[in-house]
């Protein structure tokens, strides 16, 4: 048995195509959806980042703007631009991307935010309403894979769902979405972590088996029952190879934390690492900020 691919890059694609005829209705009612992004310093992964996500939002309609701020920048100069983005109204959404220079609390940033305006769901008060079933804004990585999940055909509903990693990113917020008592939910949940004794003997007990350990091939073939669904959300760069375009340049090494060749041998259905989990992250960002138009559109016709 060899697995089916769940191709996140599809998917995105009818998703960012459903966000086209969204925000195509709310620009006809005078509304355009808009994105600021705020970037401290010039790391080069952030700025591949940034430029992707700037890429999204043309792509969908969205207005963006980014506000490039040089490493030097104060907290406090942070802190007053996430202020006045607060106060902007043409605003939908406002994104720090992260890291910031270690000189900045990334936290006292991030807890700034509107939470109306916490696109990336990064909020305290948007974590906890996530928690209790009433979401305001989904963290965008684990909304994309249950979105995977579901679109593919593998909903998690009834499943027994192991994630492997508890990070607040990823891991924990995944357990409070699929334990919810509703559609595209309820599962049975394990986490497993650094801190288990005998992972495998619980990851092999998985319906669907998630993936977010930050270790790159950490998840190997044993460790995996027969037919299980696979979500790998690791994105590791172990080193550098040829272009599959053109051998003579050299591309990052990018590996999951599934050991993607043997594992795809015994799963019934596994995504990708690059191609999975990663282009619905930005699509879920695009998601977010459309919805949160979306309410400022109910809000002005009130």
């Amino acid at each position: 048995m060899t697995a089916k691919i769940i191709s996140g890059t599809e998917v995105a694609k009818e998703i960012r195509a459903e966000l086209q005829e969204r925000v195509t209705k709310l620009k006809a009612e005078g509304v355009t959806p808009g994105l600021v992004m705020i970037r401290v310093g010039d790391d080069p992964a952030s700025v591949s980042y940034v430029t992707g996500k700037e890429q999204a939002c043309e792509e969908v309609g969205i207005w963006s703007e980014t506000y490039v701020m040089p490493e030097s920048a104060s907290e406090d100069e942070l802190l007053a631009k996430v202020a006045e983005m607060n106060k902007a109204e043409h605003v939908d959404g406002i994104l720090v991307q992260l890291p910031v220079p270690k000189h900045i609390d990334a936290d006292k940033v991030l807890n700034l935010i509107d939470p109306a305006k916490d696109v990336d769901g990064f909020h305290p008060i948007n974590v906890g309403k996530m928690l209790i079933g009433d979401p305001y804004f989904m963290p965008c990585t684990p909304h994309g894979a249950v979105e995977l999940m579901v679109r593919s055909g593998n909903s998690p509903e009834g499943k027994h769902v192991v994630i492997c990693g508890r990070s607040n990113i990823v891991g924990k917020p995944l357990m409070a979405m699929l334990v919810q008592k509703k559609p595209h939910a309820n599962a049975t949940i394990t986490v497993v972590h650094t801190g288990t004794k005998n992972m495998s003997e619980i990851t092999r007990q998985a319906d669907i088996l998630v993936a977010a350990m930050g270790s790159a091939e950490v998840i190997k073939a044993d460790m995996v029952k027969d037919g299980a669904v696979v979500i790998d959300v690791g994105v590791n760069r172990v080193g550098m190879k040829p272009s599959k375009k053109d051998p003579t340049k050299m591309v990052a090494d990018l590996r999951g934390d599934v050991d993607f060749e043997a594992v795809k041998e015994k799963a019934s259905a596994i995504t990708p690492v690059p191609g999975g989990v990663g282009p619905m992250t930005i699509t879920m960002l695009m998601m977010n900020t459309v919805v949160a138009a979306e309410r400022r559109a109910a809000r002005s016709k009130k």
